[in-house]
């Protein structure tokens, strides 16, 4: 029978409910239990995939093509555990599925309220996520006395009611301030945010109490005494060098044994050598790779979290700290551009919407041209086709219709956009495309004399989607003898998944997004080679 573990936060938002819920999961997944984790968000869009990344940073995407919360990339970094469409539910889902069974008669005409209609909604949905698991990792997103999570903690202490405390636990995640011009941890936030928990019915079993230095006995013996938590369920979350280091903290303090008690299972023998070793590799990295990040987001630094780890990642596995340089690319100009000179590799993100287009065209042009490592992600690679367009082969107004509807050489195109070199309009794939995005993963064909295959070292891939707008087609034979190649195709071939080019020590684009795959353990292959080439290319 599945247990459930319930992550709440209280005081501040950001506190690290994803890494905590993560780096417990990976604890009893590394003992051999089989895990699951959801996150449920408390804001009524039905996915955050319409939402700015500057508000509310990334947007990550599953295999499925679920547009989600930054912290099922956590997740899956941490446990190595896919993450699918029932993994994130959000109050908008939750309304809309109940709104839609309430007009097709579901509810026999009874006056739809949030109790019991919504919180039984969230319930089944909640039960949907935990995939028959031993143990559900499910984070509530918010903070503790916000108005718009009641429903899910309504739910939360429903559900803990019918399942009995050897099935339900909570964890409560709260921030324990450092004043420093009295020298002292101040606990009076974590104990007004318990009470704020407890008003409405719902007692923590555990405290992981956020701060800069670990807790002593004598403040876990107040904290305990102002919370009704045991001393022995109070532990420390303090601030980490690197967020890898999370799990085996959490596992000194043994919070893993803790709970095992609690839910009365046998203890299963931790394997914990994936994290050691990586923590290991991380402690010899001395020396660095300077990556300039040419974004449109670069104001809040989530909004490349999965790129920013998968960076990291592979500078593990190449023995190198990655030191990242965000530029707006809304402030690159022909001048200002020269300052890439200094970087050891160019990274161009994906992103929506004409603004800064132009200099990340200047940004690539400048890799291309200095033969200083370039990965284009997504839109990233799109510049990269529009770049070389423009300034190769002389299409001086070469664009993608998403900027210019009226470009003459539209190289860049939604697909039933796509006009052959007479005018005349092609549609290809409209089913799978059309006008909306494409999302998910899916399969791509490498060719064997590519740096693609270098990278991969195999013919058949599988990347995760998320963009509405492709290489045009039907344009392709403009490029046909340049030293720009495609080197990927979707399965049918008539998608470029990923371009290169011939004659530059390392320069390659893909429409896919490779960071939602990376691992801190393995990196990813892409990421991997990028920064092995940069790495070369700062000794030179």
């Amino acid at each position: 029978m599945t247990r459930y573990v319930f992550i709440t936060g209280g005081v501040v938002s950001s506190l690290g409910k994803g890494i905590a819920a993560a780096s417990l999961a990976s604890l009893f997944k590394l003992r051999g239990f089989k895990v699951s984790l959801q996150k449920l968000d408390p804001y009524i869009n039905l996915d955050p995939g319409t939402m700015s990344p500057i508000q509310h940073g990334e947007v990550f995407v599953t295999d499925d093509g679920a547009e989600t919360d930054l912290d099922l990339g956590h997740y899956e970094r941490f446990v190595g555990i896919r993450m699918t469409q029932d993994s994130n539910v959000t109050a908008g889902r939750v309304y809309s599925n109940v709104i839609n069974k309430e007009r097709k008669g579901e509810y026999l005409g009874s006056t739809v309220q949030v109790i019991p209609h919504i919180t039984d909604e969230i319930k089944k949905l909640i039960i949907k996520g935990s995939k028959k698991s031993d143990i559900a990792f499910v984070e509530i997103g918010g903070t503790v006395g916000d108005i718009e999570s009641l429903p899910f903690l309504e739910s939360i202490r429903q559900f803990s009611l019918e399942l009995g405390k050897s099935r339900a636990m909570f964890v409560h995640l709260t921030l324990l301030p450092y004043i420093e011009v009295t020298n002292e941890i101040k606990t009076k936030p974590t104990q007004h945010s318990v009470k704020e928990l407890r008003s409405i019915g719902i007692q923590p079993d555990v405290l992981l109490c956020r701060g800069k230095n670990p807790i002593n006995q004598k403040l876990k013996k107040k904290l305990a005494l102002f919370t009704n938590v045991p001393e022995t369920a109070v532990f420390s979350a303090v601030d980490a060098e690197s967020i890898y280091d999370i799990p085996i903290l959490f596992r000194d303090q043994k919070i893993d044994e803790f709970m095992l008690k609690q839910f009365k299972l046998k203890s299963k023998r931790l394997n914990l050598s994936p994290w050691n070793n990586y923590r290991s590799k991380a402690g010899k990295c001395k020396k660095t790779v300077k990556i300039a990040m040419i974004g449109k987001y670069v104001d809040l630094a989530d909004s490349y979290k999965s790129l920013n780890e998968a960076l990291y990642h592979a500078g593990i596995i190449n023995n190198r700290l990655v030191e990242i340089t965000y530029l707006d690319s809304e402030q690159i100009t022909k001048a200002s551009v020269k300052k890439l000179k200094v970087m050891d590799g160019i990274l161009v993100p994906g992103g929506f919407g004409n603004r800064g287009i132009e200099g990340k065209i200047l940004a690539a042009q400048y890799a291309r041209v200095n033969k200083i490592p370039y990965l284009g992600i997504c839109l990233g690679m799109q510049i990269s086709v529009i770049e070389f367009a423009r300034n190769v082969l002389k299409l001086k107004n070469a664009n993608s219709t998403e900027f210019n509807s009226k470009t003459k050489h539209p190289v860049v195109a939604l697909v039933d956009e796509w006009k052959d070199n007479s005018g005349k309009k092609i549609i290809s794939d409209k089913k799978n495309m059309g006008g909306t995005m494409r999302l998910g993963s899916q399969d791509c064909t490498l060719s064997k004399d590519s740096l693609a295959y270098k990278m991969y070292e195999k013919l058949a891939i599988n990347e995760r989607h998320r963009h509405r707008y492709e290489v045009n087609d039907s344009l392709l034979e403009l490029f046909n003898d340049s030293q720009l190649k495609f080197s990927g195709r979707s399965k049918k071939g008539n998608l470029m998944e990923i371009v290169e080019l011939k004659g530059h020590p390392w320069y390659l684009g893909c429409q896919f997004h490779p960071e939602f795959t990376s691992s801190p353990i393995s990196g990813h292959p892409l990421f991997n080679g990028f920064i092995a080439a940069s790495k070369k290319k700062r000794k030179l």
